[in-house]
């Protein structure tokens, strides 16, 4: 199926003949291309709904939704360290918003930065004890939300299926071919 058949393929039933207003049923005699757009579609949308609301609920007092995450990923390394250039890799922002954002951490005393002794240009990025008490904090009230938004719509045994084919998902997108993804690492397109 080339692309334009799919763009003109009705790809969704309207959800209003179907009596709701913001539930759609996927057509099932698309082709797959045409699933695998409907199936991106509903993730994507799913994720910006969430996010939207976990970022309304965050306890922001300390620190802000993009500063928890990088002490969340901070939190799950080793030492609670790691190299400035493998936590960008972890984020969802460019290498020179998340210098700004770990500059920040850094006055507040939220994390320290040390040169790496093994890259004269690198940079080490450590949650500081403080840093991990605030995180700590926050990641109490932050996982309360998380939990309340997803099992709003879905059963344990619902969550455990979506963590499972998110994963496969994450691995088996993470083993294709740099080329065949059509980005590096370093970007994200939604």
């Amino acid at each position: 199926m080339d692309d334009e058949a799919l763009v003109d393929e009705p790809t969704l039933l309207d959800a209003r003949t179907l009596g709701h207003d913001k539930t759609v049923v996927p057509d099932p005699t698309r082709s797959e291309k045409a699933v695998a757009v409907s199936a991106w579609e509903a993730l994507f949308r799913a994720q910006v709904s969430v996010m939207r609301n976990l970022n309304s609920e965050f306890p922001g007092d300390e620190i802000s939704f993009n500063e928890y995450d990088v002490c969340f990923n901070l939190s799950t390394q080793p030492g609670r360290r790691c190299r400035m250039r493998d936590l960008t890799g972890h984020l969802l922002l460019t290498q020179p918003s998340v210098s700004r954002l770990v500059d920040r951490l850094a006055t507040r005393g939220i994390v320290e930065k040390q040169p790496d002794p093994t890259d004269a240009r690198g940079v080490i990025v450590a949650l500081t004890p403080h840093g991990f008490d605030v995180y700590r904090a926050v990641a109490v009230q932050h996982a309360t939300s998380i939990a309340e938004q997803l099992s709003a719509g879905l059963d344990d045994a619902e969550l455990r299926t979506l963590t499972d084919l998110c994963t496969k998902l994450r691995v088996a997108t993470g083993e294709l071919p740099a080329a065949r993804r059509g980005a590096t690492t370093d970007t994200v397109s939604a």
